[in-house]
């Protein structure tokens, strides 16, 4: 077998090499204006029922080959995610000529046409087939509801810095729909908007949410010449209405997010807002939009004891954080040139940090919530990450390309895209040393201040930074050995789990789940059940472990994710039976017995464990300063 094996092997590197030679050159991007006036693209988004984009397009061209380019990598995403598969029905055509094309073998995200003499522009027809199971990925159509993501359904040509192609796009809507983007209206015609041009960068920039039942909130503060809007789609027009208070609450966060950066990049906003049961949910940045999309009881089941989620702040903090400010290695000049990933930490580690901040200080989560919360995240770094010992929060800086953001069995021993979490803890710290050295005159609000807040109102261009402006800013707030303690913490040599001691508050357990853990169903959703911190297993209502904590009294009887609770001292499984069970642990040493099913096997096994159970929550240490109060307080 092995000398029949090896031709075939021996084939692999011929064919890729055969694959190379015949691959043409895709023209490297350069900072020039594309000849010949737009690029124009109609998308017909009507067809809700089969879930199909229709587009035409037209290019200006010339005799030769043009290269168009489907985007790869996806900002926000930070990762090779352009759903190339999705596309299809490809026809070229110029002078009413049907024209051949190539994918390029090396690069099936390039698309070589061949221009015959005599032509002007070439028009290229085809689909978007955007997802009908979630097998396929998250749904962009409803019957009442659709979210349309430029990068999905354009081409752009090769050889141009994105910012210097420019656009103009044109869509037909269901007819009655109401549609919100960042983009400016030039004309409308019945169903069909035609926006004003803007270069390729602004427009994938720019999405649109659009529904049947739609409503549009101004949360513009007063005195501002700035507007920004909460605008909501949603599957019936009941959940588009917002208690007063609740609306209040939204208006806040925009003004305590204005007095934190003290700028705006940006000439309006749009926070769209999605509230569907069928229409995916989303959070994804853009410089004066946001994707934002939730359960269908945002607003008709608020209460103000419970709170709301922190999407909104976190989203609409990235305006300032991530796309006027990045890194410099996350700047590409077009979307099919990697993007690197190195300070993902300061882009979604420091905007996890505010966008939780400015939950708090908005009143859209309760004082009480907001630190029910993040003694959820310090549980994490303290006794559910593992995978520490071998892996640096800097390295999972790389997992969106590694993994793409899919589901990992063992992700606290893997871990994934730890930078948001961690990075987190790692900003509280800082912010607490800054407050400890200037007697609380200072803080990371005088950080966010100096590296987001200059240049006001610019935002047609990128202001990018590297490791080295982070600790020059931060040493202009309060000189400190920053670049010690930032690299120490991101490449694993000093913990940071115990930073929360630092704002005068310290992790314990309890034996009930903090309230923040009941409303929002952090784990075992759906009637399932959290028992992460003490045998180590969360649960679906069902008994199916969805996580299995590495090193936990479960894993070490051999239970992993996947597995299937059956039964639990000779009782059915059900969340109150387990729970029940561990209880009486504490106080009876007999083991608790569990039957486990995994495919169709069957196994009892014996779990030696008597500590109760465990849920995090926050205590204040006496006799210290409380920062975390003054972090979370409002700002006048």
């Amino acid at each position: 077998m092995l000398r029949r094996s090896l031709p075939a092997l021996a084939i692999l590197p011929l064919a890729l090499a055969s694959a190379l030679a015949s691959a043409q050159t895709v023209p490297e991007p350069k900072d020039v204006d594309f000849p010949g006036g737009p690029v124009t693209i109609e998308v017909d988004a009507t067809d809700l029922s089969q879930r199909i984009f229709k587009v035409k397009e037209v290019i200006p061209a010339s005799q030769g080959t043009l290269t168009l380019l489907y985007s790869q990598w996806i900002p926000g995403q930070h990762s090779p995610s352009g759903p190339i598969d999705k596309m299809a029905g490809f026809v070229f055509t110029a002078n009413g000529k049907r024209l051949t094309w190539k994918r390029d073998p090396a690069n099936v995200y390039a698309f070589h046409v061949e221009v015959p003499a005599g032509v002007s522009s070439v028009t290229a027809e085809y689909q978007y087939l955007s997802p009908t199971t979630s097998a396929e990925g998250g749904a962009q159509m409803t019957p009442k509801l659709l979210n349309l993501k430029w990068n999905t359904v354009l081409l752009y040509p090769a050889g141009y810095y994105g910012a210097r192609i420019p656009f103009v796009a044109k869509v037909r809507y269901p007819t009655g729909w109401t549609a919100f983007t960042a983009l400016d209206v030039a004309s409308k015609a019945g169903d069909v908007v035609t926006y004003k041009q803007e270069p390729f960068d602004i427009l994938v920039d720019s999405p649109v949410f659009a529904g049947r039942y739609a409503k549009d909130y101004d949360l513009t503060p007063e005195g501002s010449k700035v507007p920004v809007h909460l605008s909501v789609v949603a599957d019936a027009p009941d959940m588009l209405v917002a208690k007063p208070k609740h609306l209040d609450q939204h208006k806040e966060l925009v003004r305590q997010a204005l007095k934190l950066y003290g700028a705006q990049h940006y000439d309006h906003y749009n926070l769209l807002f999605s509230l569907s049961d069928q229409l995916t949910g989303n959070g994804l940045e853009h410089q004066r939009s946001s994707e934002n999309g939730v359960d269908t009881g945002y607003f008709k089941d608020w209460n103000e004891k419970d709170g709301s989620y922190d999407l909104l702040p976190h989203e609409y903090t990235h305006s300032w954080n991530g796309k006027y400010r990045r890194g410099a290695d996350l700047w590409v000049p077009n979307l099919n040139t990697p993007m690197q990933d190195s300070l993902l930490w300061v882009y979604e580690g420091q905007t996890q940090y505010w966008g939780n901040v400015l939950a708090a200080r908005s009143g859209l989560r309760p004082l009480d919530r907001s630190r029910d919360t993040l003694a959820m995240v310090v549980a994490t770094y303290q006794d559910n990450r593992p995978g520490l010992q071998w892996r640096s929060v800097q390295d999972t800086t790389n997992d969106p390309t590694i993994a793409q953001r899919r589901p990992k069995p063992y992700r606290g021993y893997q871990m994934s895209e730890d930078y948001y979490s961690a990075g987190q803890l790692i900003w509280l710290g800082a912010d607490a040393i800054i407050r400890q050295k200037t007697n609380n005159q200072k803080s990371l609000d005088d950080f966010a201040k100096a590296f987001f807040g200059v240049n006001d109102g610019e935002w047609r261009k990128q202001n990018t930074y590297k490791f080295e402006d982070v600790v020059a800013t931060l040493n202009g707030v309060v000189p400190y050995d920053w670049a010690s303690y930032l690299r120490d913490r991101l490449d694993g040599r000093v913990p940071f789990a115990n930073t929360i001691e630092s704002t005068g508050w310290k992790l314990v357990y309890k034996d009930e789940p903090n309230a923040a853990a009941k409303a929002g169903g952090r784990r075992g959703g759906g009637g399932g059940g959290d028992f992460v911190y003490s045998i180590g297993l969360a649960l679906d209502k069902d008994g199916k472990v969805g996580e299995a904590r590495w090193d936990s009294p479960a894993f070490n009887a051999g239970i992993g994710t996947g597995n299937t609770i059956v039964a639990v001292n000779d009782v059915e499984y059900s969340k109150d039976a387990l729970s029940d069970a561990i209880k009486a642990a504490k106080a009876d040493k007999a083991p608790i017995r569990l039957l486990v099913k995994d495919f169709n096997q069957y196994r009892n096994v014996s779990l030696d464990y008597h500590d109760g159970l465990r849920y995090p929550a926050l205590e204040r240490i006496p006799n210290t300063q409380d920062y975390l109060t003054d972090i979370f307080s409002p700002k006048k």
